[in-house]
C-alpha cells in the first residue's frame, strides 16, 4: 500500500485545539436529527460540506463548495506549512472499560480491487456513490476519512508512529468519546512508515462507497490518485466491532409462533426471558416480537443442511449474520437479497437495547439479535476472496470528519 504525507487543512491553526464543535461523524451515520444538532454547534461545522442540505431552487453541492471556499478565504481552515502524517487516537468506553485505538492518517493510493492491494468486505450501491461523486467533483475536497485495516502483528507500525508531546487537535464526538491527533513531519520517520506499508494490503472497514468513488474519480483525473485514509491495525487493542441487529417490517402474516414452528427443522427454540441481557453466539439468535421473545439455536446436525448460497466458504457460513440470513430471514420470512438491497423490509441498529425498545414500542414487527463479527472472522472471509453479507459489521467508534482534510488540487505535489 503506497501512502504519502500531505499538507493538511485544519481548523483554527494556532488557536485552542478543541475541535468538538466543528467535527462530524461520517456522512452515512448522520440522521436528520443529528444533522440539525451538528449545524447548531457551529457555523463552521464540517457537516455543511460533507452532508449539504437540499435547498429549494439551489444546488446543494454548489452550496457546499461556496461554504468551503468562504472558509478558506477567511482563514477559518488553513493549510499546514509542511507535509505530515497524523497519528490519530480514539479513547472510548466499551463494556465498562476505557480503550484506546491507535492509528494514523495519511494519503493512500487508490487502486482497483483486482490488484489485491485494497480489499473490500461488503457490497456497495449506486445511489450513495453518485452522491459522493457529485460532491467530490463540485468541491474538489477530500474531507471524509476512510477507515482502513492493516495487519501489524509485531506492532512495528504502531511503535514507529508513537506520538510525543501534546496533540495538535482533539475533540469529543456526540457520544462523548475522545479523539486526538498529532503531527509527524520528520522525513526519516515518514519514509520509514512508507517502507513498512509498501508491501502490505489493507481491508476497508468503513467507507466502501467513498473508496469506489475515489477510484472512479482517479480514472477521470489521473493526478488525483490518493485518498484521505485512517489506518488502524487488525491486531492492536481497540478494534471494537458491534453487531448490526436486524429490525424487520412488512412481512405478511408474521408471528413469532409461526416462525418458531417453521424453523424447528433446523433450530432448537426456547423462551428468552430477558432479551436485554441476552448474549448471542454465532449459532444463537434472539428474536423479539411485541412482548414475546425466543432463542433460536442452530443444531449442529442442521448446519450443513441450510440452503447455503453456492460457492460460499465455511468461514462465510459460520458468520452469525450468514446463519441469520440463510437460516431464518430468507427461507421463512422471504426477506431476499433484493429486498435487503431495496431497504424495504430491514433496518439496522448496533444498540441491543434500542432494538428491543423499538419492537416493544411497535416500530417494527421483530428484532433479531445477533453476535458481532470478529476481526478474525472478517479477515478469514476477506482473505478467501469473499465479501460479507450486508451490514455485517459496525466498527465503533466512528472516525471523525473535520480533524484534518485534503484537497485534490494538491494531489500532484503530495502523496509520493
Amino acid at each position: 500500500m503506497k501512502i504519502g504525507a500531505f499538507r493538511g487543512y485544519r481548523y483554527g491553526l494556532g488557536q485552542p485545539r478543541d475541535l468538538s464543535k466543528v467535527v462530524a461523524p461520517p456522512y452515512d451515520q448522520i440522521s436528520p436529527q443529528t444533522q440539525e444538532q451538528l449545524l447548531a454547534l457551529s457555523p463552521h461545522n464540517i457537516v455543511r460540506v460533507t452532508l449539504p442540505r437540499d435547498q429549494p431552487g439551489a444546488d446543494k453541492y454548489q452550496g457546499a463548495r461556496q461554504v468551503l471556499e468562504a472558509w478558506l478565504a477567511e482563514g477559518v481552515w488553513a493549510r499546514e506549512e509542511r507535509p505530515a502524517i497524523y497519528p490519530y487516537h480514539q479513547t472510548y468506553a466499551v463494556g465498562g472499560a476505557s480503550v484506546t485505538r491507535a492509528g494514523f492518517v495519511a494519503l493512500g493510493e487508490v487502486s482497483d480491487y483486482g490488484e489485491g492491494i485494497v480489499r473490500p468486505h461488503e457490497r456497495t450501491h449506486a445511489g450513495p456513490k453518485q452522491d459522493r461523486m457529485r460532491l467530490l467533483e463540485t468541491t474538489g475536497a477530500d474531507v471524509g476519512l476512510l477507515f482502513m485495516l492493516v495487519s501489524d502483528p509485531q506492532r512495528v507500525l504502531l511503535e514507529a508512529l508513537t506520538p510525543t508531546g501534546e496533540p495538535i487537535a482533539e475533540a469529543r464526538d456526540l457520544q462523548g468519546q475522545l479523539h486526538r491527533v498529532w503531527r509527524i513531519t520528520d522525513g526519516a520517520t515518514i519514509a520509514g512508515v512508507q517502507a513498512l506499508m509498501a508491501p502490505k494490503s489493507v481491508i476497508i472497514a468503513d467507507g466502501h462507497h467513498r473508496y469506489e468513488t475515489a477510484v472512479e474519480y482517479a480514472r477521470r483525473r489521473p493526478g488525483a490518485r490518493h485518498k484521505l485514509m485512517a489506518f488502524c491495525t487488525l491486531e492492536a487493542p481497540g478494534l471494537t466491532i458491534f453487531p448490526n441487529h436486524r429490525l424487520v417490517n412488512h412481512v405478511d402474516g408474521f408471528t413469532l409462533e409461526g416462525l418458531a414452528k417453521a424453523a424447528g427443522a433446523w433450530f432448537d427454540v426456547g423462551p428468552l426471558d430477558d432479551p436485554l441481557r441476552f448474549r448471542p453466539t454465532n449459532r444463537t439468535v434472539g428474536v423479539v416480537a411485541g412482548r414475546q421473545a425466543m432463542v433460536f439455536g442452530l443444531r449442529e446436525d442442521a448446519f450443513e443442511r441450510l440452503p447455503w448460497p453456492r460457492g460460499t466458504s465455511r468461514a462465510w457460513r459460520r458468520l452469525a449474520v450468514s446463519i441469520l440470513h440463510e437460516g431464518l430471514l430468507k427461507p421463512f420470512l422471504d426477506v431476499t437479497d433484493e429486498k435487503l438491497d431495496a431497504k424495504t423490509h430491514v433496518d439496522y441498529t448496533a444498540d441491543q437495547a434500542e432494538a428491543v425498545g423499538l419492537v416493544r414500542a411497535g416500530r417494527c414487527q421483530a428484532a433479531f439479535l445477533i453476535a458481532p463479527t470478529t476481526a478474525e472472522e472478517l479477515r478469514a472471509v476477506v482473505d478467501g476472496g469473499e465479501r460479507l453479507p450486508q451490514k455485517s459489521t459496525h466498527f465503533y467508534p466512528k472516525l471523525l470528519d473535520g480533524l484534518v482534510f485534503h484537497r485534490y488540487e494538491e494531489s500532484s505535489e503530495e502523496g509520493s
